[in-house]
């Protein structure tokens, strides 16, 4: 008894090897481990702020000397007007500027992007702890925030929520779809019929995009959500879904079976949503998402929801999607030329 279910044990071990979920197994927890050691930690290089200061605006001196004292823990970048420095915030080259206070023409307000974001209590700190060594007890510099981002915590959500559901069907559905088709000769039996090649994938294509339009419309009316700009809101969401459903397709393309092509998506799926996702918590982050097609769907919709964004601003951007979308079709379309794995 006990040697029979070692047997089947040993057996079931060897399919994972063989359909590549073992080495899911491996990956996730590794994965976990790089993106834990790419988020900044809390040592001197990841505590020090940086500020923007408005060139022709009148800051107490004391103000001043300490900032200028406290240049380890304080970097400052002078900017000649608020506009000026707001570029800078999106570009996240600054973690927020300091204006003067309407209500208190003495103390100082301070703009961010995200009031509820780690660079925002690290401002706050290091100015209170300035303060706190320069006067004593007292009034602090520091009593206002403003944030680029009005909309609240359901609403700065958002482009994430959108990015995961763009990510789950091109890179979860998708792929099984295809490997689906391939493992049980589906394909190979319509391809015998005079459904040519680039038909089936052009099918599949529509088939990813009604999928992610459907679900980024449902997201929109169960939280009653409204972009600000329509018109490049949806054609970013169309272009989205085109570079990813082409992608997922070609996923499949590289798969046997279905459990293959779940794993390879999970694989991509990870590294291209918590980059993103987490950009805004860390320096690290912000360095490597860019280099993420994600990252190029994820800004728009950031910029479009919570700024106020135009296309206008994010051509490259759109062209880099419509680009590599239509380079995975092609990829996808040799492959299925050549009978890959069918």
């Amino acid at each position: 008894m006990m040697r029979n279910i070692l047997v089947l044990a040993f057996n079931d071990l060897a399919i994972t090897f063989k359909n590549k979920t073992f080495f899911l197994i491996l990956f996730v927890p590794l994965f976990v481990f790089i993106s834990l050691n790419l988020i900044d930690r809390t040592d001197s290089g990841a505590s020090k702020v940086k500020i923007g200061l408005i060139q022709h605006h009148a800051y107490a001196p004391e103000f001043i000397r300490s900032v200028d004292a406290a240049e380890k823990f304080v970097e400052v970048t002078w900017v000649e007007n608020e506009k000026e420095g707001m570029r800078l915030l999106k570009e996240h080259k600054i973690d927020g500027i300091l204006t003067r206070n309407e209500n208190a023409p003495d103390r100082l307000a301070l703009l961010v992007l995200k009031k509820d974001s780690l660079h925002t209590i690290a401002i706050v700190q290091n100015f209170s702890a300035l303060q706190k060594a320069a006067e004593g007890v007292g009034p602090d510099w520091i009593t206002d925030i403003k944030s680029l981002h009005p909309g609240g915590v359901q609403r700065e959500t958002l482009p994430t929520w959108i990015l995961m559901i763009v990510l789950l069907i091109g890179f979860i559905i998708l792929p099984a779809q295809v490997a689906e088709e391939k493992e049980k000769k589906l394909l190979l039996a319509l391809l015998q019929t005079p459904i040519h090649e680039v038909q089936w994938l052009i099918a599949k294509l529509i088939l990813g995009m009604i999928l992610i339009i459907t679900a980024v419309l449902f997201l929109h009316l169960l939280g009653k959500f409204g972009p600000l700009h329509l018109f490049d809101y949806i054609a970013f969401i169309i272009v989205g879904s085109y570079c990813f459903s082409a992608y997922g397709i070609f996923l499949g393309f590289l798969c046997r079976n279905q459990t293959s092509a779940r794993t390879l998506g999970v694989v991509f799926y990870l590294p291209h949503l918590l980059p993103s996702a987490m950009a805004d918590v860390s320096q690290k982050l912000t360095a490597v998402a860019p280099l993420l097609p994600s990252y190029q769907l994820y800004k728009p919709l950031q910029s479009i929801l919570l700024e106020d964004g135009r296309m206008a601003d994010m051509t490259f951007d759109w062209v880099y999607l419509f680009l590599l979308g239509s380079l995975m079709f092609y990829l996808s379309y040799f492959l299925m030329k050549r009978r890959w794995l069918m």
